[in-house]
């Protein structure tokens, strides 16, 4: 745990002098100094530090830790390591919401909150209608629901893109679909904060029923574990924090899949030591793909090309030598 921390802040330290206006610790220090009420070397240096690169490290930090904990949590329910926060629909539906927002030229307050909120319907929507169909595994039922919904409600973003205006919306929408933060700002990270505490609460209080969980519905349920209110609580949790990233940054796929697989190989199944190690895993993967992001090129690259670059290859290694069944 304190190798994980300490890990998590030297990254953090490195990404905050990484990017076109380039630092090292000496101008970083004196930053600090400034901030602290001394007088900074390069004042322009300091206000790229403050203004722009320290709201991006944080919200690396929150978004990488909070997609991460909704996967080892969805993974956990679903009994599957195959599986992703997006699973019931939450970044599809968080798109169509930040999407429309841009086709109604909305501010970029209205935006976000129309994401978090179309985060938040469409899986109100997939269990609705889950709840309607009456079969002898509602996990698979969930998950076909999902699948469903996503398939729909990915057929309005399209028809949205159409719609748009090709010279104004239309790039606008496709750059947010990518994933970024460029723009991010110290009032988004506040603003996303007490969502992300709030649905990362019941995974904590509920960690030890989480490992009762991914014995199966009903072990589960003879060990005394009402499995239908967890499920509910844990899912309302993930997709609190998964709606409320996406609302900021866009879709950064693949953190939710592959990081928790990455933690489960090195901590083990164990809730209570896989929920930590998966944050700061992801925490720490976000903070190195954004440094990637805003250096590799002459443009700042989409967070979600990068993700997307590592982790299409490494899901096809985990369906190559992956387990035959949850263990």
């Amino acid at each position: 745990m304190f190798i994980g921390i300490l890990t998590v802040l030297a990254f953090a330290t490195a990404s905050m002098m990484v990017g076109k206006y380039g630092s090292g610790p000496g101008p970083l220090l004196s930053a600090i100094g400034g901030l602290l009420g001394g007088k900074a070397d390069d004042p322009l240096l300091a206000t790229v530090l403050w203004n722009v690169r320290l709201p991006r490290v944080m919200a690396a930090l929150i978004v990488g830790a909070a997609l991460a904990a909704a996967g080892a949590t969805f993974q956990g329910l679903f009994r599957n390591p195959l599986v992703s926060p997006d699973l019931l629909g939450v970044s599809v539906g968080a798109s169509l919401g930040a999407v429309m927002g841009i086709f109604l030229s909305l501010p970029v307050l209205l935006i976000q909150l129309a994401a978090f909120a179309g985060g938040l319907i469409a899986v109100s929507i997939v269990y609705a209608v889950g709840s309607l169909i009456r079969r002898r595994d509602p996990v698979l039922t969930l998950v076909l629901v999902g699948i469903a919904i996503q398939a729909l409600i990915g057929a309005g973003i399209s028809l949205i893109k159409i719609l748009a205006d090709p010279y104004d919306q239309l790039p606008a929408i496709t750059y947010w679909l990518l994933g970024s933060m460029t723009a991010m700002t110290r009032f988004d990270v506040f603003s996303i904060l007490p969502a992300v505490l709030i649905g990362l609460t019941p995974m904590v209080l509920l960690r030890w029923r989480m490992n009762v969980m991914t014995l199966g519905e009903d072990e589960a349920r003879t060990l005394g574990v009402d499995t239908l209110k967890v499920r509910l609580v844990l899912v309302a949790g993930a997709t609190l924090v998964t709606a409320a990233t996406v609302s900021v940054t866009g879709i950064i796929g693949w953190i939710g899949l592959i990081i928790p697989h990455v933690a489960r190989m090195l901590v083990g199944p164990d809730f209570r030591r896989l929920l930590p190690a998966s944050m700061m895993i992801g925490a720490a993967y976000l903070l190195v793909v954004d440094m990637l992001a805003r250096s590799i090129a002459s443009i700042e690259v989409p967070l979600g090309i990068l993700t997307a670059v590592v982790g299409a290859p490494f899901f096809l290694w985990l369906l190559v030598s992956g387990r035959r069944g949850w263990e």
